[in-house]
């Protein structure tokens, strides 16, 4: 735990509860002659405190986009696939009390458990130092991702983008896609989205699509700022 802290730059006052965070159920159960609780309980007040956080860092940088639209992406941001992608990043496996069944069978790698865990530490953390400190965390580790367009899978910034021009007469998108580079397995596309010929925003993608999508997030970044 202390080569935990050391890595995320932090040192709890409680050490029990940074330890229980990443203390799984097979453990408990393998260890029941000592006072070991599972991370169960922090968990469920990790996805709280994460919901919030998502919720406040979308509220206050999406000021165009509409609740059903911050809805989506707060699901997929806050989903199993990406929580395991939080937790690997910060290689939380590695530091993962198993029992011995759970460790032989790949525990450390088991997706529900490293979302588990990136929950249960976020609660912990929020128990420990409070709200603010959380959400320090969350702006270290998930928003940077939210910025850079991760989650733009579950968005349509495109349509985004269209309806917030909509509110001016006489102006026209257009999407280019000006470059592409790499092989043909590992292809790179580089977009850039026009209004009245003149470029608000560059997207790069392994796909035109997914190119066109970033470009007019960056758009859409830039008028919100």
């Amino acid at each position: 735990m202390e080569q935990l802290e050391k890595q995320l730059n932090l040192s709890f006052h409680d050490h029990d509860l940074i330890r229980q965070a990443f203390t799984h159920s097979s453990y408990v159960n393998e260890h029941r002659k000592e006072v070991f609780s599972d991370n169960e309980r922090l968990e469920f007040l990790g996805d709280a405190v994460l919901e919030l956080g998502v919720s406040q860092y979308l509220y206050r940088n999406n000021e165009h986009m509409p609740e059903g639209e911050m809805t989506k992406l707060r699901a997929a941001i806050v989903c199993e696939p990406s929580l395991v992608g939080f937790a690997q990043d910060l290689h939380f496996g590695d530091y993962l009390l198993l029992g011995k069944g759970e460790e032989q069978t790949g525990g450390r790698e088991r997706p529900a458990i490293l979302a588990d865990v990136f929950e249960a530490f976020l609660g912990a953390l929020y128990l420990d130092q409070g709200f603010d400190i959380a959400l320090d965390f969350l702006k270290e580790h998930v928003f940077p991702k939210i910025k850079a367009g991760t989650f733009s899978h579950a968005m349509d910034y495109k349509s985004q983008l269209q309806e917030y021009i909509q509110q001016y007469k006489n102006r026209v998108i257009e999407y280019k896609i000006v470059n592409e580079k790499g092989p043909s397995h590992n292809k790179e596309f580089i977009a850039n989205v026009f209004i009245n010929n003149e470029v608000v925003g560059e997207g790069i993608g392994r796909t035109k699509k997914e190119a066109e999508q970033r470009a007019a997030k960056i758009a859409l970044d830039t008028f919100n700022a």
